[in-house]
């Protein structure tokens, strides 16, 4: 147990004597000055943690680095794939049970949806162009 959970756990153990002491009648103001505590240590570990993730990307741009993307991941990108088809098996089944045909088009169509949305999420230049691309990657093609 780190320092921070031993204060809250002395915070929570101060209200609840305070609360034997006082009555049932000041109840309610108690746990609303606990939960403030609390409420204080969150906002408190989330600006920590927004200032160290803005000077990490600032220290990124500083060195001209590739902005680091979350959506980059080989083994997101796999395993969206492996769930998505798990899941259309099932799908499948239930459009095509209830609505037939119509049922199973509207199941496949939102699955290749959900795909393509999160393809182009991952890769932006994917559906775009030829002519939208860099000339040098098209050079090996042009002869």
């Amino acid at each position: 147990m780190d320092a921070r959970d031993a204060e809250l756990k002395k915070e929570l153990d101060a209200t609840l004597q305070a609360r034997r002491e006082l009555g049932e009648e000041y109840e309610s103001a108690l746990v609303d000055s606990f939960l403030e505590k609390v409420d204080q240590r969150i906002d408190g570990a989330v600006e920590r943690r927004v200032r160290r993730q803005l000077a990490e990307q600032q220290m990124v741009v500083a060195r001209g680095a590739r902005k680091p993307s979350p959506t980059d991941s080989w083994g997101e990108r796999y395993g969206f794939g492996i769930v998505s088809l798990v899941l259309a098996v099932p799908l499948s089944a239930i459009g095509g049970g209830i609505a037939h045909l119509p049922g199973l088009l509207v199941a496949w169509a939102g699955i290749v949806g959900v795909n393509a949305f999160q393809a182009v999420r991952t890769n932006p230049e994917l559906f775009r162009g030829r002519r939208h691309r860099k000339s040098g990657q098209d050079s090996e093609w042009e002869g």
